[in-house]
C-alpha cells in the first residue's frame, strides 16, 4: 500500500489507495461467483441494449413512455459498468486495490445513477397519471418537449446534488485503516475509514436519502390516484387495460424503492450479514429489469 506523509512532522500518514476485500463474509470462495457474475453482467448490457435497439428501431414505440424505458435502459448500463468490471477484476486478478481518486469517481457514479434511476422513474409515474387520469388532455401535456425538459431536470438535478458526496468524502483524512470490506466503494464505507468527524457525510447521505424518499413518496401518490380513477371507470375491459399499463411499472417501482430502502438501512452496518446483503442489493439495482422487456410487447398489444 501506498502512503505519503500528511505533514513533514506528523506521526500519521495519508493513504492513497483503498483495498476492496470482496463480499463480506464469504471471501474465501466469492472466487466461485465470478462466472456468474460475468454472466449477469452480459445479460444486463444484452437486455438493455435489446430494449434502445428495440424501440429505436420499433415506430409505434416512439412515445414518450417508451423514451423514458430507454432513458431507464442507459441509465441501467451506466450502473452496471460502474459496479461490474472492478467486481470482476477483484474475483478474477485480485485486484483489490483501487485508488482514492477512481474510489471517489465510483462513489458520485453510482449515486448520480441511483438517484437518475429514481427520478426517471417519477417522471414515468406522471406519464401514467397524465395517460389514464387525463386521457384527452395527454397528448398535450406530455409531449416530446415535456420528455426532454424533465430528462435534463432529472440529469441536472442528481449530477449536481451528488457533487458534494465525493468532495466531502475526498475532504476527510484517512491515516492507518484502508481495507474495505466490500467489493465497491460506498460512501459511508469509505468513511467510516476516516480519521475525523464525518457527521457532515452522514447528513448529506441523509439529505439524498429524504431526496429519493420524496420520489418515492410523490410515485406512490401518483399510482394510487391512478388505482382510483380506474376503480371508478365503468368498463372492466377499460379497467384491465389500464391495470395491464401500469401493473408492471408498478412492480418494477416497488422492487426498485424495497432495494433502495435495504441498501440505505444496512449500509449503515460495518460488518456481518447485513453489510453482504447491501452489496448484494446493489448488484441488483445493476442489472436489468427484465420486466421491461416484457412490458413493451404486453402494452403495445393493448
Amino acid at each position: 500500500m501506498d502512503i505519503t506523509l500528511s505533514t513533514p512532522n506528523s506521526s500519521e500518514f495519508q493513504v492513497s489507495e483503498f483495498i476492496l476485500m470482496g463480499l463480506p463474509g464469504i471471501h474465501k470462495w466469492q472466487h466461485w461467483l465470478s462466472l456468474p457474475m460475468a454472466l449477469l453482467y452480459l445479460l444486463a448490457l444484452g437486455a438493455n441494449l435489446l430494449v434502445l435497439i428495440t424501440i429505436h428501431h420499433e415506430s409505434s414505440l416512439h412515445q414518450p413512455m417508451y423514451q423514458f424505458l430507454n432513458i431507464l435502459a442507459v441509465v441501467d448500463i451506466g450502473l452496471a459498468t460502474t459496479i461490474m468490471p472492478k467486481i470482476l477484476a477483484i474475483l478474477w486478478f485480485d485486484a483489490k486495490a483501487i485508488s482514492l481518486p477512481e474510489c471517489f469517481a465510483q462513489i458520485y457514479a453510482i449515486h448520480t445513477f441511483m438517484c437518475m434511476e429514481s427520478g426517471i422513474f417519477l417522471c414515468m409515474a406522471v406519464d401514467r397519471y397524465a395517460a389514464i387520469c387525463y386521457p384527452l388532455q395527454y397528448p398535450s401535456i406530455v409531449t416530446e418537449s415535456f420528455v426532454i425538459k424533465a430528462t435534463l431536470s432529472m440529469v441536472l438535478r442528481n449530477g449536481l446534488l451528488t457533487i458534494p458526496v465525493p468532495v466531502l468524502a475526498a475532504q476527510r483524512q484517512y491515516c492507518s485503516r484502508h481495507e474495505i470490506d466490500h467489493c465497491l466503494c460506498s460512501n459511508l464505507g469509505v468513511t467510516s475509514l476516516a480519521c475525523d468527524d464525518i457527521t457532515i457525510n452522514r447528513f448529506y447521505q441523509l439529505a439524498l436519502a429524504w431526496l429519493v424518499g420524496s420520489d418515492m413518496v410523490l410515485v406512490l401518490a401518483s399510482y394510487a390516484l391512478i388505482i382510483r380513477s380506474v376503480l371508478r371507470l365503468n368498463s372492466a375491459e377499460a379497467t384491465a387495460k389500464a391495470l395491464n399499463t401500469c401493473s408492471s411499472h408498478l412492480i418494477l417501482i416497488l422492487f426498485f424503492y424495497t432495494a433502495i430502502i435495504l441498501v440505505s438501512v444496512t449500509t449503515w452496518q460495518e460488518e456481518g450479514f447485513l453489510s453482504s446483503l447491501s452489496s448484494s442489493m446493489c448488484f441488483i439495482l445493476s442489472f436489468p429489469h427484465p420486466l421491461t422487456l416484457w412490458y413493451m410487447p404486453l402494452e403495445h398489444r393493448s
